[in-house]
């Protein structure tokens, strides 16, 4: 294994860990670290596709009983449609201006409703999700974080948001895997990365979830929210770095 494959395989351990606590937030850093070790948007997207398909479906595994399966067939509605709709389009956007898209939405989620409401009603969060999911994750790989917070309802358990974000995300990863291929990008076409970060992502599931089941909601909760606006602001500053204005 090069140095390439351990540095990735490490960090894949260490965000799938984090996503195994938090519920979310381990994908964004782990493509991040795909773009800064150099990796062009056509190998790394459909690469972390494929990987993230791997830690979801061992998260889902870890916490089956608690997925709310209505909540993701109303996801799917409108994931299967926009996926597929727009993957030729995947190797042609602006990478910055999507960032800042991405950042908008999720500091916009953040925004309360009123008293403990969610800003949008089960259903409509969900179906917006799908569209989300479908659309502008064809083009950045992580997901997790504009859907994520569609997924925290005030009516959940910490286990069903985890439970049921990991599983949308089973189906939305699955699904760019299969629309890359369609438009020439395969996921396999880089096996000595693949598989240890598979294996690296399934050991940082089961990390993940021994730690998580030792927080309360409430910390939960908090902790959530804060890597929402952290890896947004994130974002933002990566956008600014790409186009040069900074």
């Amino acid at each position: 294994m090069n140095a390439l494959a351990i540095t990735l395989t490490v960090f894949a351990f260490l965000t799938s860990a984090l996503s195994g606590i938090a519920g979310l937030g381990g994908g964004t850093i782990l493509i991040g670290v795909f773009f800064a070790l150099g990796l062009t948007p056509v190998e790394a997207v459909p690469l972390f596709a494929a990987v993230q398909f791997v830690s979801n479906t061992s998260r889902t595994v870890a916490y089956i009983k608690h997925v709310e399966w209505h909540a993701a067939g109303w996801f799917a509605l409108t994931l299967v449609p926009a996926t597929f709709l727009l993957a030729p389009y995947a190797a042609s956007v602006n990478e910055n201006l999507v960032r800042l898209v991405l950042a908008g939405l999720i500091l916009a989620s953040l925004v309360p409703g009123r008293g403990d409401d969610a800003p949008l009603k089960p259903r409509p969060s969900f179906l917006l999700a799908g569209a989300l999911n479908g659309s502008l994750g064809m083009f950045v790989g992580a997901t997790g974080l504009f859907v994520g917070r569609l997924f925290f309802r005030p009516e959940w358990r910490k286990e069903t948001t985890v439970a049921t974000l990991a599983f949308t995300q089973v189906i939305g990863h699955g699904l760019r895997v299969i629309a890359y291929g369609f438009v020439g990008f395969s996921s396999f076409t880089q096996p000595a990365l693949l598989i240890p970060l598979c294996i690296a992502v399934v050991a940082g599931t089961w990390t993940g979830k021994q730690l998580h089941v030792r927080m309360s909601d409430a910390h939960f909760d908090g902790l959530f929210k804060a890597i929402l606006i952290v890896l947004s602001l994130k974002l933002v500053w990566d956008s600014v770095r790409g186009y040069g204005w900074i």
